[in-house]
């Protein structure tokens, strides 16, 4: 039995991905396993360059990763590339994000102050993950379109309607982005699992077994302090 670990929106909470990963550890017992990070890594909590270093410096040789891209990361290569308007992004949250890179946020030319391999790492995510049973993404995808077709403003921006049963086809949908304080946000057809961590101190991981259709076998629950 192979397991994926999902984990939702960080935002800037490098401690609760540092829990996160050693709840994992200790979950798999050893076993090759696969990690999906559904994206929004930056912004909003404190320390969103230091969740980027633990991610491109992954260190747990049995836990393959797989970083998707968020919104919030869109927003931040944008800025960082001068295709958008950097007060969008610094009043997203950027301005946390900024200073964990010792830069004030009014400064218009944020990019010198973001490394060069943090942008390329970001520009180089994928927007989904697909395996035979599940899709994972950071906000949603459009049932009606195929998954090599999707277009990246759903891939990185949809919000499912309240009651909405998600899906693609005979796949569950394993996302993020739409913030509850509840989560994990279970439906027939899809999964939400970003309980706003960067704000409530909770982290919610889903537990899937690869061969085994549909939501999660389980969850594992990080909590830290509340900012």
């Amino acid at each position: 039995m192979s397991l994926t670990y999902a984990v939702p929106d960080l935002h800037g909470r490098v401690d609760l991905l540092d829990h996160a990963c050693s709840r994992i550890l200790l979950h798999s017992r050893g076993q090759n396993s696969l990690v999906v990070a559904l994206g929004d890594y930056v912004d909003r909590g404190p320390a969103s360059r230091q969740v980027l270093d633990s991610l491109i410096n992954w260190r747990f040789p049995s836990l393959q990763l797989i970083a998707l891209q968020g919104n919030h990361e869109a927003m931040m290569w944008q800025a960082c590339n001068r295709l958008s308007d950097p007060e969008w992004w610094i009043k997203n949250g950027g301005t946390q994000t900024l200073a964990s890179y010792g830069a004030a946020p009014s400064l218009v030319e944020v990019r010198k102050f973001v490394p060069h391999g943090h942008l390329t790492w970001i520009s180089a995510r994928p927007l989904l993950h697909a395996d035979a049973h599940r899709v994972f993404v950071h906000a949603g995808v459009d049932p009606k379109v195929p998954l090599g077709r999707q277009d990246d403003r759903t891939l990185l921006w949809k919000r499912y309607l309240t009651g909405s049963q998600g899906g693609h086809g005979k796949r569950h949908v394993v996302h993020g982005h739409t913030p509850d304080a509840a989560a994990p946000i279970v439906c027939r057809g899809r999964t939400n699992l970003d309980g706003m961590a960067w704000k409530t101190g909770r982290l919610v991981i889903g537990v899937f077994e690869d061969d085994r259709p549909g939501g999660a076998v389980d969850y594992l629950e990080v909590v830290g302090e509340p900012s």
